[in-house]
């Protein structure tokens, strides 16, 4: 059984090793971000197997997830990536829609099947998730004309993330609570005031540095979108009032992670460095309101790059902040 299993998956992992030039540190860092999430909602108390359990089947889940979610991407936008991305595997010939969606469909079922592992509660958070997902990327944001629908939406999929990692605690750990929510069937959620307010400065800052990155990106992508109906802030507000927007989702990104420091027991080891990054992708930013027009595509792939890795950093700054302090509760405390 394991070794037509590793038969089966062998295929697709040789495929993406070469799908997307993906830096090594970009994966790497997909594995601190989905454990930062379920360790932050946790806190400094004693680990054991079943929390160890709980962040290894989250980090495989959500990893799962990511590359189902950017494959079904690159299925239904195979038209706009034909002008904007033609390197991207079906626009170039390199694999067939049919059998991208056989990778996809391998990945979604072990997605199901980890979050099963966690909870109910958390497979139906990726159930529900993936039908949106679906709607939205093959229907919705060609069909609704809504100004800027498509990127409206689009962070969803980041934020649920940063939801499953609190939820995948809330239902699988025993916590101190103030709150306790019984789902006939589905089990049982409980939690505090402290760990809801935390979750929701959490789930804002991913909405807004997503987004951020989202905006230069449909700046980048703009006369492809523009040709499909695709109604990004760059189709429907025009690329310098959508750079001007990304510029001030950036600045917002910025103050709840400051806001998450003070609400949580992150310390400095987190909170330098982010400002550092912030700081950065500030002047990126800034220089993209800055350039003509006719650059701003060009200048977009640099600054749309750059809000991505600032995005991903943040989360890995948790990671190693709270791992850090859980050393030092371990061995000095």
């Amino acid at each position: 059984m394991c070794k037509q299993l590793i038969t089966i998956l062998k295929r697709p992992i040789a495929f993406l090793s070469h799908w997307r030039s993906l830096p090594p540190y970009e994966l790497f860092s997909y594995f601190l971000m989905y454990a930062s999430i379920p360790m932050l909602a946790y806190g400094l108390q004693s680990y054991n197997i079943e929390i160890i359990k709980i962040i290894i089947f989250t980090i495989i889940a959500l990893y799962c997830g990511f590359f189902a979610a950017l494959i079904w991407n690159d299925i239904t936008d195979v038209d706009i990536d034909v002008m904007s991305h033609p390197d991207r595997p079906i626009p170039s010939g390199r694999i067939s829609q049919e059998n991208f969606f056989g990778i996809a469909l391998i990945f979604s079922i072990l997605t199901f099947i980890f979050a099963f592992l966690i909870s109910l509660l958390c497979l139906v958070l990726v159930g529900c998730t993936a039908l949106f997902v679906t709607f939205h990327d093959k229907y919705l944001k060609r069909k609704v004309k809504f100004p800027a629908y498509s990127e409206i939406f689009t962070p969803v999929q980041w934020v649920v993330v940063s939801i499953f990692g609190f939820l995948a605690i809330w239902t699988a750990i025993p916590q101190a609570s103030d709150f306790v929510f019984y789902f006939p069937y589905f089990g049982t959620i409980s939690t505090n005031m402290q760990a809801i307010q935390q979750m929701l400065i959490l789930v804002l800052f991913t909405y807004f540095a997503d987004n951020a990155h989202d905006l230069v990106e449909g700046i980048v992508d703009y006369k492809g979108d523009e040709l499909h109906g695709v109604k990004t802030y760059a189709t429907s507000f025009g690329e310098k009032n959508a750079a001007r927007i990304s510029f001030a989702w950036f600045f917002i990104s910025g103050i709840l992670g400051v806001i998450l420091f003070l609400k949580t027991f992150l310390s400095l080891i987190f909170l330098i460095p982010f400002l550092c990054i912030w700081i950065n992708i500030m002047y990126h930013s800034y220089r993209l309101l800055k350039t003509k027009k006719e650059d701003m595509g060009k200048v977009g792939v640099i600054v749309g790059r750059k809000g991505f890795d600032y995005f991903l950093l943040s989360f890995n700054l948790i990671f190693i902040d709270v791992f850090i302090q859980l050393l030092y509760f371990y061995f000095f405390a």
